[in-house]
């Protein structure tokens, strides 16, 4: 798809694009047709679903396939709205942007047991990326594997931006460790511990015992970075 510098968007399809952005910020994944149809009081989903394939036309969202958050904001876009947003700017979308600050971001490979996520050791290479691209700031990036998150559009190959935290609220989707093994899904928290839960129906739940001493929250999904982006 070609991607026009300075797509004309309609006042209704900058919002559904704010809108956009605003979840993934706060939940980790894009909001689903019906959410967005919600929140913005149309009659149905298929309203919503309407004007995301027009900003799928101009070319400043990607849309996937067979799943309900298959939402994904463009490089481009994501670079003009938070340049938008520093500025004080929600009017006019626009991509003409000056030099702007880059971010170092490490690739975390296979991490050990005990030994804390950023260890040098863990690290595979480092990207340069554009800080724009990211609302919140990432610390680093972790590759997925596998399909469990398939329904929140977080897919395998997929780079995930993280930053760093121990903390979280229920509903969003982070990076947790148990033992060696480093998983990405959403946090649930109930009265026996905590429930990573995948976004796909083919996977189980993990369920993490309140006393158990081989877990660690390791960040927050900030956002995602698709392999085609790096060639």
């Amino acid at each position: 798809m070609t991607f026009d510098p300075s797509p004309k968007l309609t006042a209704r399809q900058q919002q559904i694009l704010e809108l956009i952005q605003s979840t993934i910020e706060r939940t980790g994944a894009p909001p689903t047709r019906a959410e967005i149809a919600t929140e913005l009081g149309f009659r149905s989903a298929n309203a919503a679903e309407e004007h995301l394939q027009a900003l799928a036309r101009k070319g400043v969202i990607d849309l996937i396939g067979g799943t309900s958050r298959g939402i994904r904001l463009r490089s481009e876009t994501l670079r003009s709205l938070n340049e938008s947003r520093l500025k004080g700017i929600g009017q006019q979308f626009s991509l003409n942007l000056p030099n702007i600050a880059q971010l170092n971001l490490p690739l975390v490979g296979r991490v050990a047991a005990g030994s804390p996520i950023l260890a040098t050791e863990h690290i595979d290479k480092t990207y340069v990326f554009e800080a724009h691209l990211f609302a919140r700031k990432p610390d680093f990036l972790l590759k997925v594997r596998g399909m469990s998150m398939r329904d929140a559009g977080i897919l395998d190959g997929d780079l995930l931006a993280v930053q760093k935290t121990s903390e979280a609220r229920n509903g969003q989707i982070v990076v947790a460790r148990i033992g060696d093994d480093v998983t990405v899904k959403r946090l649930r928290r109930s009265k026996t511990g905590i429930d990573l839960v995948p976004e796909n129906p083919d996977f189980d739940i993990i369920h993490v015992p309140a006393d158990a001493d081989n877990f660690s929250l390791e960040g927050l999904a900030v956002g995602l970075i698709r392999n085609t982006m790096l060639m």
